[in-house]
């Protein structure tokens, strides 16, 4: 079966993977000449990247209110709406973190704010409403797992390393000691929502091999919920001791007793990721919107090398995080490449059509996947 959807909530992943690389840079553990200057660059882009696809996804909804509809009742592009939620908080967690300079701080953090707590409600709706659809409207075969599967349940775990950076600016006790107890909440629910679906995409890769070319980037996004995991465990450890005594300080040794044997798995996945998509570009690797993973996830594994290597002084870990921005910059410029030649594309050949209309965006679902009757 095969369904086409004009432009959509995919696109938000542009945002996310733009909004990750200035992210990544500020997060750094070492001093990288430029760096500030690089990563001001890249969270202007992201926001107007947000504004743009903002605009052209409203004008959709206006000429097709419907179009809504259709997204959730697809199993292949419901789990996409996550990709909302998560532009928001990364475009909010660069205002504060590298826009201030920009916004200037007042500004700054009132964005933050806003977009958190936007990006946040939307988050935790995508977490329930994307797997009632499965439950009760879509009806998959084994073989339709993807690692998109993994987008709706992963934005409140993004809330939670963003929330952390809000948690200093609110009065000190019961509004702090809440907003990070709710964060770790966030943690909680996505970790192990986001464990059980990727024991679902493990069984399929092992069960029924490689995913079709289209699908197979996204195995990479695995990865954004392993590294964000480790992030966000990080970011509210190095609060929690001085913020709720008594327990504060086990909450704060989480950030290594989670995060290193996370770590650990999280190179593995690396690894395997990587030997997939080498395989099938050596087969043929069509654009299709999920080329951003090769983005977010990978700035993800960035910020959780960075912060680990700055809990432990450890210099290996400086090294690999080096090396992980490398490679989101390197993903980064391999998807707005195709992207913009995708675009370029389409745009000719409504010229020699005489097209009035964009022309859509074709996704196709996985075999097997369907509605349910």
């Amino acid at each position: 079966m095969r369904m086409t959807l004009p432009f959509g909530p995919h696109w938000y992943a542009a945002v996310m993977g733009t909004g990750i690389v200035a992210l990544a840079l500020e997060g750094l553990p070492f001093s990288a000449p430029g760096a500030h200057a690089l990563a001001v660059a890249f969270w202007l882009a992201a926001a107007v990247l947000l504004v743009a696809v903002s605009a052209v996804l409203v004008a959709e909804l206006r000429h097709d209110l419907s179009l809504l509809g259709r997204y959730y009742d697809d199993p292949a592009a419901a789990p996409s709406f996550g990709a909302v939620a998560m532009a928001l908080l990364t475009v909010g967690a660069g205002a504060l973190g590298t826009g201030s300079g920009v916004l200037g701080d007042s500004v700054a953090l009132w964005t933050d704010g806003v977009l958190w707590l936007t990006g946040t409600l939307l988050g935790l709706l995508t977490a329930v409403a994307v797997p009632y659809a499965a439950i009760t409207r879509h009806r998959v075969d084994d073989d339709s797992a993807t690692g998109s599967w993994l987008m709706p349940v992963v934005p409140p775990l993004v809330s939670a390393s963003a929330g952390a950076a809000l948690v200093p600016h609110l009065p000190r006790g019961q509004a702090q000691e809440t907003l990070l107890l709710a964060c770790y909440a966030f943690f909680g629910l996505s970790v192990v929502a986001g464990f059980l679906v990727l024991n679902q995409l493990w069984q399929r890769l092992i069960r029924h091999g490689s995913p079709p070319a289209a699908t197979l980037p996204s195995v990479w996004i695995a990865l954004g919920f392993l590294g964000q995991s480790t992030v966000a465990v990080h970011h509210l450890g190095a609060l929690a001791p001085a913020l709720v005594p008594g327990y504060g300080d086990a909450l704060g040794e989480l950030a290594l007793v989670y995060g290193v044997p996370v770590w650990g798995f999280t190179l593995l996945w690396v690894a395997l990721a990587a030997a997939l998509t080498i395989r099938q570009v050596r087969a043929g690797l069509p654009f299709a919107p999920s080329w951003w993973s090769f983005t977010f996830p990978v700035g993800n594994v960035a910020l959780a090398t960075s912060a680990l290597a700055g809990a432990t002084g450890l210099a290996v870990f400086e090294v690999v995080a080096g090396l992980f921005l490398l490679g989101l910059l390197g993903g980064w410029t391999v998807a707005s490449i195709g992207t913009a030649r995708a675009l370029i594309g389409r745009r000719e050949a409504a010229g020699v059509t005489g097209a009035t209309q964009p022309v859509p965006v074709s996704l196709s679902l996985p075999a097997g996947a369907s509605r349910r009757g």
